[in-house]
């Protein structure tokens, strides 16, 4: 069997060999092979398939890696690792030892920035364009932003500086129309007008940034690509090429349900079909718990509204956006303006759910601290995928929330052992405090099916004693909790078991009974070990004067990689086994 034209490119070199009039066919290659794998490994589809073309003109073009080229998230990147040196490994994406699933300096010198977190290519590439300057190098910086991306705050932050530093800069919009859901606000509607060609070069916005504007071109023309991006490449300055494209692009299915298709686990190669699955009997996800939850609570509280960060899909606050589409929102790639927003509202006697993603939330942290915390604006914010998230890897785990929000003062920390707990803190965050308060809860599914019980409010800062036992005492937060009361009731050990429930503020009166009772104590948290649940406890068992033993178990103080989440539990130690270990040892 003959290789394909794919099979013999083994770097952009030898891309560079082939005629541009073959490069139509190893487009179609590339599309099929990313297509064939993400099939059966999962992985994000829809935005690879989308840049085939500008992923293929791009490495033709340019000089790659002596000229850099950022992808901004890295969502789109696939097609740009098979292309550098990564097909054969392609396989492993977003497997435990495997590649990641977005760019990584330390994976190869074609990955120039890590990405994972939006907005940031504008600012990486023009870094490196002004170093580039200063030491007097002459090589290209190319970032490609998408038109969700680009209406970041920090996007808007690198054009404006970007405009005036004479850089050699080109930026490439790879409009679609849509980031993970469909693109929102007043810029997605300009370029629209700027795609039906309604606008003239004097009004407009890039030029207004002192960037020399080119476009819109159809990002899935190959021989218009190559033209274009020779005449940038001879250019100097700052410079912006409004590319458009297709999201998932060459499948059909990704093409008409562009949100589904983002990211759409394991389908049909073929067909594109996604294999259909039951899932009435199965306990809901977290997510789903918050969207069902919220509009509840809105209905019988018209003080409640909705705030989300381009993620209404992934965060279930849809779920509101269709119920009370006037009291819910959708702000765009923009954490930090949804936290002020939130805190405005606050300010009114609105009864503001911020929801956000963990990892994401940590663009705010600014925001949390001087807009809400500080005047004591109770935002309720509501962290999902918080812990360790699996195949996203480093850039996704929302590991650190514990740890940087209790330093924050009144600050609420809250976090749920399942569905019902969590419901209830939602409940109690909505009757009326005077601080801002955070839920945060885990990507996924819990464990009860049966949660739709009659709301009860909880009292702020208070623990649940799940069992008591004798000399070894194991203290819990979140859902990680429900691990530990299966092993203590299948085991039969005879341990304490106390789900805290609220880290901040923290039951010291539970503590305490511990200290008193318990010669060694376990404390366990699905976030860094560091300034989280085991330091709060130690803290105070210092305090204290506590002669037992306290162990704390949780994500090490380092970077966890990518894999399945329960795979890194175990590397963690924070697994059902390592666990039982230590407590076998204690005895």
């Amino acid at each position: 069997m003959s290789e394909t034209l794919l099979e013999t490119i083994h770097n952009p070199d030898d891309l560079k060999r082939f005629r541009e009039s073959e490069l139509e066919q190893i487009a179609q290659e590339l599309r099929a092979f990313i297509i064939e794998i993400v099939a059966a490994k999962e992985g994000h589809l829809g935005a690879s398939l989308g840049v085939v073309e500008l992923t293929i003109a791009l490495h033709y073009v340019f000089n790659t890696p002596y000229d850099q080229l950022v992808w901004d998230v890295g969502h789109q990147a696939y097609g740009h690792k098979i292309l550098t040196g990564r097909r054969d490994a392609f396989h492993t994406n977003r497997d435990l030892g495997g590649i990641s699933g977005f760019p990584k300096r330390s994976e190869s010198e074609y990955d120039t920035f890590g990405t994972g977190h939006s907005s940031t290519s504008i600012s990486a590439a023009l870094g490196m364009a002004m170093a580039s300057a200063l030491k007097k190098e002459d090589r290209k910086h190319i970032a490609v932003v998408g038109d969700a991306s680009i209406a970041s705050g920090m996007a808007f932050e690198a054009l404006n500086h970007a405009g005036v530093s004479g850089a050699d800069l080109l930026v490439i919009l790879n409009d679609n129309a849509i980031g993970i859901d469909p693109s929102v606000g007043a810029l997605k509607y300009y370029l629209t007008k700027t795609k039906s060609g309604k606008e003239t070069g004097n009004d407009n916005i890039f030029e207004s940034l002192n960037f020399d504007y080119s476009g819109p071109i159809d990002g899935h023309d190959l021989p218009l690509l190559l033209s274009e991006l020779k005449k940038q490449k001879d250019l100097k300055g700052p410079r912006l090429l409004h590319v458009r494209t297709v999201k998932g692009k060459g499948l059909k299915q990704a093409e008409i349900d562009q949100v589904r298709y983002h990211a759409p686990g394991k389908f049909d190669k073929i067909t594109g079909e996604i294999p259909a699955s039951d899932s009435s009997k199965l306990p809901p996800k977290f997510q789903d718990i918050f969207g069902h939850t919220i509009v509840e609570l809105a209905q019988e509280n018209e003080k409640i509204v909705g705030i989300t960060p381009a993620m209404p899909t992934g965060s279930s606050m849809k779920i509101m956006m269709e119920a009370f589409p006037y009291r819910a929102f959708d702000v765009g790639i923009a954490e930090q303006h949804a936290v002020t927003l939130a805190a405005g509202m606050a300010t009114q006697g609105l009864v503001p759910f911020c929801n956000v993603y963990s990892t994401f939330l940590q663009r705010a942290y600014d925001q949390i601290i001087h807009d809400v915390a500080l005047q004591q604006l109770p935002v309720i914010f509501c962290l999902d995928r918080a812990g360790l998230v699996g195949k996203d890897g480093a850039t996704h785990h929302g590991v650190f929330d514990l740890a940087y929000l209790n330093c924050i003062p009144d600050m609420i920390i809250a976090a749920p052992m399942d569905a019902i707990e969590m419901r209830n803190m939602m409940f109690t965050a909505s009757q009326g405090l005077e601080l801002p308060m955070a839920i945060r809860y885990p990507r996924g599914r819990g464990k009860i099916v049966q949660w739709k019980q009659p709301f009860k409010q909880v009292e702020i800062g208070s623990s649940r004693w799940l069992k008591k036992g004798k000399n070894i005492a194991i203290v819990s937060i979140g859902p990680i909790g429900t691990m530990i009361k299966e092993l203590l009731d299948q085991e039969n050990l005879n341990c304490t078991h106390i789900d805290m429930r609220f880290l901040k503020p923290i039951d010291d009166k539970a503590l305490e009974d511990l200290f008193d009772t318990h010669k060694y104590i376990i404390t366990i948290e699905d976030g860094t070990v560091v300034g989280g649940l085991g330091s709060a406890v130690c803290d105070l068992a210092f305090a204290k004067a506590y002669q037992g033993k306290i162990h704390k178990l949780g994500i090490p103080d380092e970077f966890m990689e990518h894999g399945p989440t329960a795979d890194l539990h175990k590397i963690a130690g924070i697994d059902c086994s390592s666990t039982l270990e230590l407590i076998k040892r204690l005895k």
